[in-house]
């Protein structure tokens, strides 16, 4: 008897299924169209269960999922699963963010070309027996020698940047984490800023994960920075482009048009007023990934991947979990929590495309396996600008590697105000951005950001204020804060008289609106303001 039972409840590839049931100590139910009720009757029965887009993998369902120990999603997005409710009950979930690279930046590729040359309309007029007409009605756009920008220089981002090379386009990109070494190898010119990527650009393609930061990353503003009849491409997820603003854009005839794979809303509105546009336009039902090719190899990619953690242990592509024993992990599990709010604070405060990121070691956690302390420092650096669950505890230090980021773990042995301390620096050229913390008693803190002394905690909605050291900053910031009924939960101040600056840690109850943020960098002496959810 089968010691893991596993369900296979979405479609997958054959070659997949036969891959897991040829292992030894495992057996293969393929139940797929199974009702949410009827998942909930028998889940309880196995140990792993594959998913693709259409099972959902819920709170309740992993409540009922007694012996469930993996899941694995065949594909990229896990928004099907509750990956909360699956730590909070020691599930593992794994996807496959490879399989399906080279399928999605063809699709865009395509989107681009059908785009620039009217393929879907003409198309249409043909059928409808308009030869004559389309051909006057549809010339088009040729690629050669425009300007492309890329936004995400990942690895779908860096398969179309060859294919728009080929096509003798100029192609410029911007991603926070690219360096200069990576795009002089990728052969592409790197932006610093996205305003400056599509600044005079004729393509826009999009390859960023959808955060709070890249909500509308294409809004009025940045359409109106590009030249006059270019082209719009989204094939990464709906929600990056402000819709409304797009089509205002392409009406006004500023913007030709777009070929857009995703939409803020899916499915999309019948009536939705994108679809109105007549030319130099192509929709997509969500196909990126959709071949036979990035089908197989997902399917084949989950199944190795379940089959390995069962039959040996091994860990790959994990979203909620570490590749570590239980002994190791015990060892350093005070510090991985300060470790995720340190790289998140430099995906914030630190240099944008930077080179090296350096974790360093003072004390009795150096003589600990630390690995796994700075694997989390780097991955919550990097998933502020990754697509979800492109980036894990297990394959950053690989996608560190393709931006050209170098990470550099070290001991020092200088002494310290703290028994133990964990530094974190972020590094562009002679551009250096450090914070570092400690645990007191059982609590992990703050104590040090850009050389300043601090004192502060690990989670929280903060307001971190740069300023001249000059009274009366932090009373407008109090007073500000208070006239917006915000609560002030905790406070520290740092302060370099030899520099002749201050820093504001104010902890609250709330995030803070973008009007009000603005408001306080308008208070003078107030050199940076920046709001963090750590």
């Amino acid at each position: 008897m089968a010691n893991y039972r596993v369900l296979v409840s979405d479609p997958i590839s054959e070659k997949g299924v036969e891959a897991l049931a040829a292992a030894p100590g495992i057996s293969v139910d393929v139940k797929t169209g199974l009702k949410p009720d009827e998942l909930l009757a028998i889940i309880g029965d196995y140990h792993g269960l594959v998913v693709r887009s259409e099972t959902k993998v819920t709170a309740e369902v992993l409540a009922a999922a007694g012996q469930l120990r993996a899941i694995g999603r065949a594909g990229v997005g896990v928004d099907n699963i509750d990956r909360q409710a699956a730590t909070d009950h020691g599930v593992i979930v794994m996807n496959t963010p490879t399989g399906n690279t080279i399928s999605t930046a063809e699709h865009a590729f395509t989107l681009m070309l059908a785009a620039a040359r009217n393929i879907g309309p003409a198309h249409a007029a043909v059928l409808k027996g308009d030869f004559k007409a389309a051909r006057k009605a549809y010339q088009g756009i040729e690629l050669n020698t425009k300007r492309l920008a890329i936004l995400g220089m990942g690895r779908i981002g860096s398969e179309f940047a060859k294919r728009a090379q080929s096509f003798n386009m100029k192609v410029v990109a911007y991603d926070p984490f690219l360096t200069q070494a990576r795009a002089d190898e990728l052969k592409v010119e790197l932006a610093a800023t996205p305003d400056l990527a599509l600044t005079g650009a004729d393509v826009v393609t999009l390859h960023v994960p959808l955060t709070a930061e890249t909500q509308h990353i294409i809004n009025a503003a940045r359409l109106a920075l590009m030249n006059p009849g270019a082209l719009v491409v989204n094939c990464a997820r709906g929600g990056l482009i402000d819709e409304v603003a797009l089509k205002s854009a392409i009406d006004s005839g500023h913007i030709a048009g777009c070929a857009l794979d995703v939409f803020e809303v899916e499915p999309p509105a019948d009536d939705h007023p994108l679809f109105s546009i007549d030319k130099h336009v192509v929709f997509t039902p969500h196909l990126g990934a959709s071949t036979n090719e990035a089908q197989e190899n997902v399917g084949i990619q989950v199944a190795e991947q379940l089959r390995d953690f069962f039959v040996t242990g091994e860990i790959r592509n994990a979203i909620n979990m570490p590749s570590l024993d239980a002994a190791a992990l015990a060892a350093v599990g005070p510090y991985l929590d300060l470790a995720r709010a340190l790289g998140k604070l430099l995906a914030k405060l630190g240099p944008e495309n930077p080179d090296s990121l350096r974790v360093s070691y003072h004390g009795p956690i150096a003589k600990k396996d630390t690995g796994l302390v700075s694997r989390t420092v780097i991955t919550a650096l990097l998933e502020a600008s990754r697509p979800e669950g492109q980036v894990n505890i297990v394959n950053a230090p690989a996608v560190a590697a393709q931006l050209g980021l170098d990470l550099v773990e070290s001991v020092i042995n200088a002494k310290t105000e703290y028994n133990e301390l964990l530094v974190a620096e972020l590094s562009k050229g002679d551009e250096r951005y450090r914070v570092a913390g400690t645990i007191i008693g059982r609590s992990p803190r703050i104590v040090e950001m850009d050389r300043l002394y601090v004192d502060t905690n690990i989670s929280g909605n903060f307001l971190i204020v740069r300023n001249d050291d000059r009274p009366g900053i932090v009373g407008a910031l109090g007073t500000l804060l208070g006239n917006a009924n915000q609560n002030i939960a905790n406070l520290s101040l740092a302060r370099n008289k030899s520099l002749g600056v201050a820093l504001s840690i104010i902890e609250l109850d709330d995030p803070l609106s973008a009007e009000l943020m603005t408001t306080i960098r308008a208070i003078p002496g107030v050199l940076s303001a920046t709001g963090v959810t750590l």
